[in-house]
């Protein structure tokens, strides 16, 4: 029997009184999180929910998020975290698919109205039977006029704050993570609560968490990097959690120098905003280097020039790493105890299996590209609901296709090549974004890069950067363009060099190319 809340029960009992989360002024104990779990499973169990039910959660990186997640897994019951941003059909449709009971959703704010547009969904939803607010104020019992809806502070009035933890099975659901949806609707990754828990354990194990340590936690909670790698990591572990509901380099920057952090994980443009961020004296800055141990880096590529810079200036090694929401995430990265090798994802983590097959299934040379599979531990039960899809992405030797393209080296580290969705064929020839985009981000006038590939007539596709200049440069198209083609292969390098002063991300920091090469064919 196994349930992915011991991870906090275990620290709550060892070390009751040490903080766990802290946000501004507000310092929760481990003793005080698992005390407000406890209420709020048994308030679902006085609602007769448990095992078998699905609960939805729609909040961002607050107290709350610990206090409804472990609440829902004390029950018995699987945890949907949802995306903060998606609109109310995007909510209804998670709802309904999912097959929710319950709904847990935060108030929001004047510029992000969540629970309007969440509590709309959910009347659109006949199955699911309960929607409970989480107000601004934890005290605050005004809640919407709606007779299946409560704030939090009614649904536990009155709970006790001791729970008897429902002993779920290893192989039993915990949480449902919806994938991005890249090609049709998205589709719920069952992971349970064995993937869950060896996946945190293994990554307080590559991190070499200590109780002692404090983390900066600005990755969404509802996506696999964040909620994994650092909340149910860092709970095993019982490490202090400085909660961000939304990144900002100045805040993450002082909010280093004030709470000592000694570890950082982001994704690359998180990495990218921090080095080019100059509102940071010298001494604040060797307050930050002096105490931050670690940087963590996943979601997508993290560019070497980046990665090196980064490091340059805040004196603090970055380990990079790969992983999928199907994945836990986790399913490779570099190590501590090994030689680190820029630009590469690592070596798999312990218990985990990497190929990287042709098309044919047979197993790639080293160097030779070809499409990255995964099998161990971490690799989910399958999609909720979709038999077929499983079935696609699972072969009967358990082995998962990632449908990203990779390759590794003599000595077994993994590098990711590119996505496969992302790939450019132009005149019959590959290109692959990521290399160029590794390339572009040297040129000393470039700041931020991405690649996509633009329809044309004879050669099907055509490749096109987005620029963002490093401030003061007079970098040209011609000049870039000419620059390129000195530095890359005559198929390869970009004919047509677009300058933005942003690009379009994803809540976890991901630059939307999708979104890119849908508003060129809108053009």
């Amino acid at each position: 029997m196994l349930n992915l809340a011991v991870l906090l029960e275990n620290t709550a009992r060892e070390a009751p009184d040490r903080d766990a989360v802290v946000l501004g002024d507000t310092r929760l104990t481990y003793a005080q999180i698992d005390a407000e779990a406890s209420r709020v499973a048994a308030a679902l169990a006085a609602r007769r929910i448990g095992p078998g039910d699905r609960v939805a959660l729609s909040c961002p990186n607050l107290p709350y998020f610990p206090v409804v997640y472990y609440g829902i897994l004390k029950a018995g019951a699987t945890v949907v975290p949802l995306n903060v941003l998606l609109t109310e059909r995007e909510i209804a449709y998670h709802l309904q698919d999912s097959g929710a009971t319950a709904y847990f959703c935060f108030e929001g704010t004047d510029q992000l109205p969540m629970a309007e547009v969440g509590l709309r969904a959910f009347e659109s939803t006949p199955g699911c039977e309960h929607f409970v607010l989480l107000t601004g104020a934890p005290s605050d019992v005004t809640g919407p006029e709606n007779t299946r809806t409560t704030t939090l502070a009614e649904f536990i009035d009155g709970m006790p704050a001791a729970f008897d933890t429902v002993q779920t099975r290893e192989t039993d659901t915990a949480v449902i993570l919806y994938t991005s949806g890249t090609t049709g609707s998205p589709k719920g990754a069952e992971l349970t609560h064995s993937n869950m828990v060896h996946n945190a354990l293994l990554a307080s194990r590559l991190f070499a968490l200590v109780p002692d340590e404090v983390q900066l936690l600005a990755l969404p909670l509802f996506h696999s990097f964040g909620q994994t790698a650092q909340l149910n990591a860092g709970f095993a572990t019982g490490t202090t959690i400085v909660l961000m509901p939304r990144f900002e380099a100045q805040a993450a920057l002082e909010l280093m120098v004030r709470e000592h952090v000694t570890f950082f994980a982001g994704v690359p443009t998180m990495y990218w905003s921090l080095l080019n961020h100059e509102g940071v004296d010298g001494p604040a800055l060797a307050a930050i280097a002096a105490n931050l141990r670690l940087g963590v880096s996943g979601g997508s590529a993290l560019p070497v020039e980046v990665l090196k810079g980064f490091e340059e200036r805040f004196c603090v090694p970055i380990l990079e790493g790969y992983g999928l929401s199907e994945t836990s995430p986790i399913a490779t990265f570099n190590r501590i105890d090994r030689p680190r090798k820029p630009g590469s994802v690592g070596l798999p983590a312990w218990g985990v299996e990497v190929r990287v097959v042709r098309r044919d299934g047979t197993e790639a040379e080293v160097g030779e590209p070809g499409e990255i599979r995964i099998r161990g531990h971490n690799v989910m039960k399958g999609y909720l609901n979709r038999p077929q899809a499983t079935a696609e992405a699972i072969d009967p030797h358990g082995w998962f296709s990632t449908g990203d393209i990779g390759r590794r080296d003599a000595d077994g580290y993994v590098y990711v090549v590119d996505r496969t969705k992302d790939l450019i064929i132009r005149g019959g020839f590959n290109v692959y974004p990521r290399e160029l985009e590794e390339v572009i981000h040297t040129h000393p006038d470039v700041s931020l890069a991405a690649v996509v590939g633009v329809p044309h007539v004879s050669h099907g596709e055509e490749v096109k950067a987005f620029v963002i200049r490093r401030p003061g440069a007079a970098l040209t198209e011609a000049d870039l363009v000419a620059w390129c083609r000195q530095n890359m292969a005559g198929h390869k390098y970009p004919r047509i060099i677009e300058f933005r002063e942003e690009l379009p991300m994803t809540a976890t920091g991901k630059i939307l190319k999708r979104e890119l090469a849908d508003r060129l064919l809108d053009a």
